[in-house]
This record gives C-alpha cells, structure tokens and sequence, in this order.
C-alpha cells in the first residue's frame, strides 16, 4: 500500500531535530538527494510548516518549494523571490451571487474545483492524496466564502491520520538539538 511505502522512505531518510522558538524543525535527507524540512508546534505537534529542495541537474540546490505553511519573510536587505507577489491592483476573478461548486480530477492535476457551468476552475493538488495514492472522496470536501477569499477544506482520510502519528512516533526517536539563539546544532 502506498501508505506505507511513504512511511517507509521517511525512516530511511537521514533526519536531523532541533528545538527553536517552541517549534520542532525536523530536515530530512532521502536517498534519492531531495531535502524536506518540517517544523511543528513543539506543544501541540500541529505541523506548521513542510517544504522541498532538489537538486538540479548539475547539482546546484534548488530553492525551496512550500507544500504545507507560510513562507517566512526574510530579515532587511535580503530581497529574494518570496517579496514579489501579485499586485492588488490586477484583475481577479469575482463572482457574484451564489454557484454551485464541482469537483473530481482533471488531465495533469489531481483535482479541479469549477463553478458550473464550468467556466471558471481552479486546477489545484492535495500532496497527501497523492503521495498516499488515496482518492478524493467529495463528502469530505466543505467550502466557505469569506472576506473576498473561496476556502476549500478538506477533512484527512483516517489512512493519512493514521500515517502521521505514526510519524510523530518515529521522530520521538530522532535526538533533538535545543537552540535558544537560532543557531542550529545537531547530534
């Protein structure tokens, strides 16, 4: 099952903890040289935040892809890409008025959220589906409008609930390196 298959690649990558500003940061190193780093709510082991590094076909170290989480802004003087966003003043889709709303998966995407008759859509993927190999199951789907924003959520199938306290088993075993100053220190 590809549950496990997942779970298996987590344990054969080489992992690294550390506690700082009441967050676990685990960094995980696979096998196949892609980078994942986590970091948890050290109280509640909410995961806050999860992103991916590859290298590229020379070898260089990619920048890192945000899966789970906000990007942190980085200090003055370092503008990087995660400063330029999209203007407010560009044109943006509003619908006015009540539409029902489909979903199911479409050519090269896992899902598509679109608003009959089909006009407008969201092409959009939910990792943990995938990377489980778990179907979408629409029931689980729930949708709400607020402040000018469409928010889909999602309720996680118990086989991905299940997978991550697993999870959270295994990185219990991983020693951790506490860090009051930022510097990061690992055992």
């Amino acid at each position: 099952m590809a549950v496990t298959g997942w779970l298996e690649s987590l344990r054969a990558a080489e992992k690294t903890a550390l506690l700082q500003d009441g967050r676990r940061k685990v960094h995980y190193l696979f096998p196949d040289g892609k980078e994942m780093a986590e970091e948890y709510d050290e109280k509640t082991n909410e995961l806050l935040v999860r992103k991916w590094r590859m290298k590229s076909a020379l070898g260089a170290l990619g920048q890192w892809q945000i899966e789970v989480g906000e990007p942190a802004f980085p200090g003055a003087g370092s503008l990087g890409p995660e400063l330029i966003t999209e203007s407010n003043a560009n044109v943006c889709l509003a619908l006015k008025g009540l539409m029902p709303i489909c979903g199911g998966p479409h050519v090269g995407c896992s899902h598509t959220a679109s608003w009959c008759p089909h006009r407008y859509y969201k092409k959009f993927s939910i990792p943990d589906l995938e990377r489980y190999q778990l179907p979408l199951d629409e029931s689980s789907l729930s949708f709400a409008h607020a402040n000018s924003t469409l928010i889909i959520s999602y309720q996680k199938p118990k086989e991905v609930l299940v997978a991550e306290s697993e999870l959270q088993k295994e990185l219990k075993k991983v020693k951790t390196a506490h860090s009051s100053d930022g510097d990061c220190k690992t055992q």
